[in-house]
């Protein structure tokens, strides 16, 4: 009665040119290629040759995939470093490439966002909560935002919050 379609089989060739406007579009890692392989239904030895070929021409590249998510990440969705790591981790990304893709992120700037995050979030706390449990909320929420717990508690104590 229902009956799934069958997607087309794809060739080595046509597996790689779908593969290169995908990685073109945008910075990949190699977790979603595989992925996207899989729903292309391409498997084994040649799906791995596929991502050899890809890497040789540099359509995929982990660490400005790293560089790219981690700069992405911080100006557009202010999340903080440990959120970023935790993320990169995800997408399998190694050690070293999470490292250099969080060198993309400077402290000056990182400080300032979170100074700016924490008035922003404090203007909406403000409502009637006693000190210690609106400080408190502040940090929690800072924390699911991936900032790290020592500096927030230092900015926080800065300003007087």
């Amino acid at each position: 009665m229902f009956s799934k379609e069958k997607k087309a089989v794809y060739t080595y060739e046509q597996a790689l040119d779908s593969l290169q406007d995908y990685c073109a579009y945008q910075d990949r890692c190699h977790k979603e290629v595989r992925q996207k392989l899989r729903d292309l239904q391409f498997f084994g030895d040649l799906a791995e040759e596929v991502i050899c070929e890809l890497i040789r021409e540099n359509y995929l590249n982990e660490e400005r995939f790293a560089r790219s998510f981690a700069r992405g990440r911080f100006k557009m969705k202010r999340w903080g470093r440990q959120k970023i790591t935790r993320e990169l981790k995800q997408c399998d990304v190694s050690a070293y490439c999470i490292k250099k893709g969080l060198t993309e992120i400077e402290d000056e700037e990182y400080d300032k966002v979170m100074e700016k995050e924490l008035l922003r979030r404090d203007r909406l706390e403000r409502k009637g909560l006693h000190p210690y449990l609106r400080r408190r909320k502040l940090a929690d929420y800072m924390f699911q935002r991936g900032f790290e717990s020592h500096l927030t508690w230092e900015i926080i104590n800065r300003l007087e919050l």
